[in-house]
């Protein structure tokens, strides 16, 4: 049985939604790719769009690998910042592990001074491993990074003046860290996978929670979410400060049958390459449309069709406070993801309460 959270229509009737980019520097679809110069202009001009559009939250990934442009995010959003005025600008994630935390917490707050408060972190150990190497660090300590460098990044953003020691980084004695951010405390979520003791350590801690559903159906990660909220009560956290969000591969059109069509081609293209690294069978149609229905993480089509699936996830999960779409997947052209944003501002989000 599944435990209830009374927070739960409230999780969904106050649901913040946005998107998510790699920076990914993608050609539409043709044999035309595109400059790193244009990629990064049309993604801020993404992020513009969607600010005009009344979505919540844009969150920019970290990478260091060929084909995306994202491995300073915070520049990024900077940029963004200064032609936005009212969205939430966020990372998705910042690869904590392979990073020294005063730098990410000096990045981030002056984001937010920039932006005028507006600014978030997601922090996680990434899905792919080439930050480890290219900053100094081994693979094996992957859990032990991530855990001291959440410590302390959690001590700066509680104290000015910083006392700190451990393993993998030298010691901090009485050192101050500025600049400040405006939001006290500026918002830091932790970003998971599928590991029962990330869920578990978010909860202890009392942060909010961005779960990555890519594949299989989002029901499945309930017991995990339970492990979440079930921790954070035992540590003496109140259901609503357990904030549940939902990060899923997607894409809106005016018609779901418009929707597949325009996605599946570079969807397919996309997952079947990352497939060849991590050894998973190559993306069929029929794979997809199992992915499509009615539990399937996958949230393509009409902002109707999509609106009522995301509201069966919120539920299957016990209510989520979060949605993020990323398209980045389909290397869709960039006329089409503008059209995609505006659907799910204008036509989807009103739709979930």
């Amino acid at each position: 049985m599944h435990s209830f959270c009374p927070n739960q229509e409230e999780a969904s009737k106050n649901m913040e939604v946005g998107v998510d980019s790699f920076a990914a520097m993608f050609s539409g679809n043709s044999s035309r790719l595109i400059s790193d110069t244009d990629a990064l202009a049309q993604l801020l001009e993404r992020i513009e769009h969607a600010d005009r559009s009344g979505l919540d939250i844009f969150g920019i990934g970290e990478h260091h690998r060929k084909g995306f442009l994202d491995s300073a995010p915070t520049l990024i959003l900077a940029a963004a910042a200064a032609r936005t005025k009212r969205i939430r600008l966020t990372s998705a994630v910042t690869v904590l592990s392979a990073a020294d935390p005063v730098r990410v917490f000096q990045n981030f707050a002056t984001l937010d001074l920039i932006s005028g408060g507006r600014a978030e972190m997601v922090v996680g150990r990434g899905s792919f491993i080439e930050a480890f190497p290219l900053f100094g660090y081994d693979l094996e300590d992957y859990n032990e990074l991530f855990t001291e460098k959440l410590e302390l990044l959690l001590n700066i953003r509680k104290n000015e003046f910083v006392t700190w020691s451990g393993k993998f980084r030298p010691a901090i004695r009485n050192q101050a860290v500025y600049p400040r951010p405006l939001q006290d405390p500026i918002p830091i979520w932790l970003g998971v996978g599928g590991t029962p003791e990330s869920f578990v350590r978010a909860g202890t801690l009392g942060l909010p929670l961005m779960v990555a559903v890519i594949g299989g159906e989002t029901r499945h990660f309930r017991p995990l979410v339970d492990l979440y909220r079930e921790a954070g009560k035992k540590a003496g956290y109140l259901p609503g400060q357990l904030k549940v969000g939902l990060h899923s591969l997607g894409y809106v059109a005016e018609t779901s049958q418009e929707a597949i069509e325009e996605f599946y081609p570079g969807y397919a293209e996309g997952m079947t390459k990352v497939g060849k690294e991590r050894g998973w069978p190559p993306m069929t149609r029929a794979r997809f449309e199992a992915q499509m229905g009615p539990g399937g993480a996958l949230l393509v089509g009409s902002p109707e069709e999509v609106a009522a699936k995301i509201l069966r996830h919120s539920d299957a999960l016990g209510g989520i406070s979060r949605l993020t779409f990323q398209m980045d997947s389909a290397e869709l052209p960039h006329d089409k993801l503008m059209r995609s944003i505006e659907l799910i501002g204008t036509k989807l989000k009103p739709l979930l309460g």
